[in-house]
């Protein structure tokens, strides 16, 4: 159960600095030591923006990830890049995402780099804050893997990633982490297709070794590269199977969805702490304070106080820094007012 009730929170994802960006650009212009100045100082940027706005959990921001499944990609042997199965043209949608073939054993000798991330953030940031990291399940990991050199399918795919995440989120505790969210926004996305409890019985497992020794959480939503969702947005055919996964908080869209189906989230709510979407990391409208305190109260009705976290849809990457800077600080000025009337 939250020790702050109406916690305010955020995924994991922050819009990168402009220049980070052009940076990326023309990395064979800059030497090692140049490189990690950088990150450093893009992670720097990402704290002061969360810690501005009064967060009660912070992230690194995820500033060394330019693409949430591909970055971890670096990390894996037995893979290539295949640049011919993506759409070129055209509006910017989720079949023009990277897409690699698998050519051998899938392996990652050397971690999956979520560890290195945590230990930069426990250095850059102040105290007060809970440090969050987030990592994506194996079942979100495995969605750019075309099968292939026997993987036959994206259910194999994903049981060969499954070790690699659960031995991360060993190391991650071990670390001192202690409270991680394990992104699985694909199994909400195809959950209306797919074998619900197939879905539970991965997550479970890849999570079994350190639950109960952090906080932690899943964050499920319905898609969101370039602002745009990919999956069929509705809650009902999660439930009740997803009521199983073993976490302590679920983290579901809602802002984006006008809270549609908000009433579902008391049968969460009997079994876990729910994080709320409820800011609009798709609409360029700033919700003011009054409008969060407004979500907010909504929500109430469904999930008591102290197990109830407010936070963005999804992440923020993919939401201009100018606009996630102000809709952060109103969504933590709405929590105070609600949080003071209690």
């Amino acid at each position: 159960m939250n020790t702050i009730p109406i916690r305010t929170t955020v995924v994991g994802s922050y819009p990168f600095p402009g220049w980070l960006e052009f940076a990326s650009q023309n990395l064979h212009q800059f030497g090692a030591a140049d490189v990690d100045e950088m990150i450093d100082d893009a992670v720097i940027a990402a704290i002061h923006d969360q810690v501005a706005a009064g967060l009660d959990v912070i992230t690194d921001g995820e500033q060394t990830r330019l693409d949430f499944n591909l970055s971890f990609y670096g990390y894996i042997d037995g893979i290539q890049n295949n640049e011919t199965e993506t759409r070129k043209f055209g509006p910017p949608a989720h079949d023009q995402r990277g897409k690699h073939n698998i050519t051998g054993t899938l392996n990652a000798p050397n971690g999956l780099g979520a560890v290195k991330e945590f230990e930069r953030l426990k250095k850059l940031a102040p105290a007060g804050p809970i440090l969050k990291a987030s990592i994506p399940g194996p079942y979100t990991l495995s969605g750019r893997l075309l099968p292939g050199s026997g993987y036959k399918d994206r259910f194999d795919i994903t049981e060969a990633l499954l070790p690699f995440i659960s031995k991360e989120l060993e190391l991650l505790v071990a670390a001192g982490c202690t409270e991680i969210t394990v992104d699985e926004p694909s199994m909400s996305c195809y959950a209306y297709k797919e074998d619900t409890k197939r879905f539970v019985d991965i997550f479970n497992r890849t999570v079994k070794a350190v639950a109960g020794k952090c906080r932690l959480s899943t964050h499920l939503c319905f898609g969101n590269f370039k602002g745009r969702p990919v999956g069929y947005r509705s809650i009902k055919p999660m439930l009740p199977d997803f009521l199983d996964m073993n976490v302590d908080e679920i983290h579901i869209e809602m802002a984006n969805r006008e809270f549609a189906e908000v009433e579902l989230l008391a049968a969460f709510a009997e079994k876990m702490d729910v994080a709320v979407g409820i800011i609009d990391v798709k609409n360029y409208y700033i919700e003011s304070v009054d409008d969060v305190a407004e979500r907010i109260n909504k929500c109430l009705r469904y999930i008591p106080a102290e197990k109830l976290s407010v936070a963005p849809d999804c992440g923020l990457s993919q939401t201009a820094r100018w606009a996630s800077k102000q809709k952060l600080t109103n969504m933590v000025n709405g929590a105070k007012i609600v949080r003071a009337s209690l």
